[in-house]
């Protein structure tokens, strides 16, 4: 059981930078934060738990076993992440393209320490361990500055790319004789950004964050790996019986004149490729979800709804279904793993064709950062718009992706990887 305390917060404009100055000495941390946006799944403006009780790592094979085996014998809040990796686990799968950065399969934690702010309360959910530090933490949260912490200056990263535009733009017409010939219809196909360098991973994630402000960000540190996530989309989230999905397809770049802005969204809402994409993989999590779900009870609640984020306009769908009440957590996940936005239709034959035609794994990077809760509810991302990070090798990195169909054009594709990459070029050579 933990020890739950409540304070009143009077200034909680530069919360989010304190926790994360205060907790950064620890090697195994995790945040995730909503940046002020509020849907009706949320329940939480910051989380952030530190300090390993116990954890679980696991490598192929049988990760999904031993995670739902964890959560059930420890029944306690867990924080982590899924690698996109654990396809191999869920199919008959390999994953054996060029990794800098090898996470494992899966990592999660059961924090000492959890603190939760909502609204102008701070929350701490603390082990009976730990119980005792409550008083000194709360002080200590709020003494943190920046001028406490020295940053590290290190030389701008000298990025690569996996693929230059042209053999971009080979691989996609590869693609695109896949689809032609009736193999798959849509795929999201990835290309990798990478340095080996070293870089500073607190300063880039409030950098990153402050210029994306997104939804279902998040700092995860486990050890030398990092990964700092501004994500604007929600795998799969549970609440109570109903099981919630939200596919992003579609992007468009915003624009400081509020009347280009306003086309800009309104042109994506009635762009017939982009809604044909979004429909396609709102299809496909209509079939993942129909795998555990009621007779009857999949609904599409919102189609093709075009959403604004500090970058970009994004195009989003909404899908829900009740489950029975004693149904496995983990279950949902299998079942639905990986998600259908990074994957593609039919998923199996799309994940087979992505993994000959990428040339790098993908790891982390569409995987998904989140946390269960004791009761099993539980809320996950999709690792997008994020940088990865391993401190002991160096190797810094981050991949972008767009989802081909039959009316794509390899150089609009790659001009939008362009745009999703933006942020985080920016961060790292800020």
């Amino acid at each position: 059981m933990r020890i739950i305390k409540s304070k009143l917060i009077t200034d909680s404009k530069n919360i989010l930078k304190c926790l994360l100055i205060w907790s950064k000495h620890e090697t195994v941390s995790c945040l995730l934060t909503s940046n002020g946006h509020t849907d009706p799944y949320g329940k939480f403006d910051i989380l952030l738990g530190l300090g390993v009780k116990t954890s679980i790592t696991t490598r192929p094979d049988a990760s999904l076993l031993e995670l739902s085996n964890f959560r059930a014998k420890t029944q306690d809040w867990l924080l982590g992440f899924l690698t996109y990796d654990l396809k191999n686990e869920v199919e008959n799968l390999q994953s054996e393209n060029q990794d800098g950065l090898d996470f494992p399969d899966l990592y999660f934690f059961q924090p000492l320490k959890l603190v939760r702010i909502r609204g102008n309360y701070i929350e701490f959910l603390y082990l009976p361990e730990v119980a005792a530090d409550i008083e000194k933490d709360f002080v200590s949260i709020f003494e943190s500055s920046e001028d406490k912490v020295v940053s590290k200056n290190y030389a701008t990263p000298k990025i690569k790319v996996r693929f230059n535009k042209d053999a971009y733009c080979e691989q996609v017409n590869k693609m695109l004789d896949h689809i032609h010939r009736g193999d798959i219809y849509e795929a999201n196909f990835c290309q990798e950004f990478y340095a080996e360098s070293k870089i500073d991973p607190l300063k880039s994630f409030q950098h990153l964050n402050d210029i994306s402000k997104a939804p279902l960000a998040a700092f995860l540190r486990i050890d030398s790996k990092y990964a700092m996530c501004s994500s604007p989309e929600r795998y799969l989230c549970k609440r109570e019986t109903k099981l919630i999905s939200q596919p992003i397809k579609g992007t468009a770049r915003r624009s400081v004149d509020m009347v280009e802005d306003l086309k800009l969204a309104q042109v994506l809402a009635q762009d017939p490729k982009e809604r044909s994409e979004n429909i396609m993989i709102t299809d496909l999590v209509r079939n993942d979800l129909s795998k555990i779900a009621g007779k009857g009870s999949v609904i599409v609640e919102e189609l093709c709804k075009v959403y604004s984020f500090k970058q970009v306009h994004q195009m989003i769908s909404t899908i829900t279904a009740e489950i029975k009440s004693d149904t496995d957590p983990i279950l949902c996940i299998k079942n639905t793993y990986p998600m259908g936005s990074m994957t593609g239709a039919p998923k199996l034959s799309a994940m087979q064709i992505i993994e000959k035609l990428e040339n790098s794994k993908r790891g982390l990077y569409s995987g998904s950062i989140g946390y269960f809760e004791p009761n099993g509810d539980f809320d996950f991302n999709v690792v997008i718009r994020s940088i990865l990070y391993d401190a002991e090798k160096p190797y810094v990195s981050f991949s972008v992706g767009s989802a081909i169909t039959a009316q794509a054009i390899p150089e609009k594709e790659y001009e939008e990887c362009l745009l999703k990459a933006k942020a985080m070029r920016e961060t790292l050579e800020a």
